[in-house]
């Protein structure tokens, strides 16, 4: 009996001693992996490339949408959902949906298969809470919620979405039951009119060429340097732009609204020279949770002569990493030095946990 229980007992620690060879064992790998992967340069992640589309892959999303999109550098699809539904009055200006009052959404398709989608929805204030609501059943993130004008009426508000998975068909979904939320009207073909304006002295101004977008004037810029959100390359144009747009008041006058794409170091350069020349800053935000640089937006309102309004915005523009991303979206073939490689490395600043 004595025998049987020292035999018991050697083997319970013959068996604890095992344990804790195996869980030493397990700690050693791990941390011998963690070790490895700081030191790795990056720790060996890489960034995944979106991919070239046409706008026949994206049938299905627009079917669900409701309307048709256009692909923007061969890469963007990009819906557009004017609010002319709406009748805001800010600072005396009546304003239009080409010049603040357009949700938009975005589809990206990356090499692994997946499917980004980014997106800016306008809702009334009593539209607001069941439009989240909604988002959040589908799973899509409401990344910003934020004023793109100063004192208006009604009250409006801008919610920034964003979604990633392999099933681009139920983000569409998630964004067409929230847009059946609100008074967004259906599609109808854009003003085609042409604006009111300096526009080749606003050109000259701004250092690219604009174009005519649904009763406004538009110049778009986009930042130069890789932007990451997640380990996925945003292609330029996806959540990274500057936008200006001019409303037309008559006799060389013009409404502006729109917003620079900044780094925290060129910030506070804006800011002032925006006020330098008078025009008058709306927010300071985030438009995103986890994009590499991080990026700040700097949302501003200004009315004066169209032309030196473009003259100021440059001066603003001029302190920020852009360059002009040219003309109103539209579908290529393919993009020029397009890869349709799994991934590549991560910028510096992009390998941060």
């Amino acid at each position: 009996m004595r025998k049987d229980r020292q035999r018991v007992h050697a083997a319970r620690a013959f068996m604890s001693r095992r344990r804790l060879l195996a869980v030493g064992a397990a700690l050693t790998w791990s941390g011998t992996a963690a070790a490895r992967a700081e030191a790795i340069p990056g720790g060996g992640r890489t960034a995944v490339d979106a991919v070239p589309t046409k706008r026949a892959d994206w049938r299905r999303v627009a079917t669900v949408l409701g309307r048709e999109g256009n692909v923007a550098r061969g890469m963007i699809y990009h819906t557009d959902f004017p609010r002319r539904d709406l009748h805001v009055v800010s600072y005396g200006v009546t304003v239009s949906s080409g010049l603040a009052l357009g949700s938009h959404v975005a589809f990206v398709r990356y090499a692994d298969g997946t499917t980004m989608m980014m997106g800016d929805l306008v809702v009334t204030e009593d539209e607001l809470q069941v439009v989240t609501g909604t988002l959040q059943r589908h799973g899509i993130e409401q990344s910003a919620l934020h004023k793109h004008l100063l004192s208006h009426s009604p009250d409006v508000w801008w919610t920034h979405v964003h979604a990633h998975g392999r099933d681009a068909v139920s983000m569409a979904d998630g964004v067409r039951e929230a847009l059946d939320r609100t008074g967004t009207p259906p599609a109808r073909p854009r003003d085609p009119t042409k604006v009111d304006l300096d526009t080749e002295g606003i050109d000259a101004a701004m250092g690219t060429k604009g174009s005519h977008y649904d009763g406004v004037y538009k110049c778009t810029f986009a930042r130069r340097e890789t932007i990451v959100d997640g380990g996925y390359v945003l292609p330029p144009g996806l959540g990274s732009t500057s936008a200006f747009s001019f409303q037309a008041l008559g006799s060389g006058r013009a409404a502006v609204n729109g917003d620079f794409v900044v780094v925290g170091q060129e910030v506070q350069k804006v800011l002032k020279a925006l006020r330098r020349g008078g025009i008058k800053i709306v927010e300071l935000h985030n438009h995103g949770l986890r994009e590499e640089p991080r990026l700040f937006f700097i949302h501003f309102w200004g009315v004066d002569d169209a032309v030196r309004l473009a003259k100021v915005l440059r001066s603003a523009l001029d302190v920020t990493n852009v360059t002009s991303y040219g003309g109103e979206a539209h579908e290529r073939p393919t993009v020029s030095g397009a890869s349709s490689a799994p991934g590549r490395q991560l910028p510096p600043s992009a390998h941060r946990a």
